[in-house]
């Protein structure tokens, strides 16, 4: 009997402490980058049946999950961010990250045989890892995205995406939204965001 509870407490152990370290180590950049890829490409291959807002509610944890939007915006941001209370710089973000969401839903809005590849990773500055993959089109050059990964509490998440191995959307966005920062502060961003976000979604 006593053998018997032994082998039942190694069980417990071995299940509350190895299966959450193990499954921590499979969140890598490539794995993280591929999920998003298969869901992307999963609602391209449903667009003809499904209006902009379905892509949207369907992309949306998906996106949410592979990018660090709060990053991401702050980086955008610069000095407004830092100087912006708590629940300011949450406006800010939720209105970011559902702008994103709104872009991939439009922009990924039908399927001709389009399929994703990872080429490689590979070291990045500042502690990054670069995932770089093409969208492989039948019949036409393949598009290179280089997906740029940092790890925040154990997760890695996408922060930026290089388009043709050097456009980086992160820093066109900074561009973008330095005016509208200067003459409206965070307010202005947000309703911008708000506002096209609401475009993006019209049917």
């Amino acid at each position: 009997m006593t053998k018997c509870l032994q082998a039942i407490a190694c069980v417990a152990i071995y299940m509350t402490v190895i299966f959450p370290v193990a499954a921590q180590q499979l969140t890598t950049p490539q794995s993280k980058v591929g999920a998003f890829h298969a869901t992307l490409l999963s609602v391209m291959k449903q667009a003809n049946t499904l209006s902009v807002e379905n892509r949207f509610a369907l992309l949306k944890p998906s996106v949410e999950n592979s990018f660090d939007f709060k990053l991401m915006i702050a980086l955008a941001s610069g000095k407004h961010w830092r100087a912006a209370t708590a629940p300011r710089k949450e406006e800010l973000r939720s209105a970011f990250a559902h702008f994103s969401v709104a872009t991939y839903a439009d922009r990924f809005s039908g399927f001709s045989g389009e399929a994703f590849k990872t080429l490689s990773v590979v070291s990045g500055p500042r502690r990054t890892m670069l995932v770089r993959t093409q969208i492989i089109r039948p019949e036409n050059t393949p598009i290179p995205l280089t997906y740029v990964t940092r790890q925040r509490d154990g997760e890695w998440r996408i922060i930026d995406v290089l388009v043709d191995d050097g456009i980086s959307e992160l820093a066109v966005r900074r561009s973008e939204y330095r005016s509208v920062l200067k003459e409206k502060g965070i307010s202005g961003l947000i309703g911008l965001l708000k506002s096209k976000t609401e475009k993006l979604l019209q049917p």
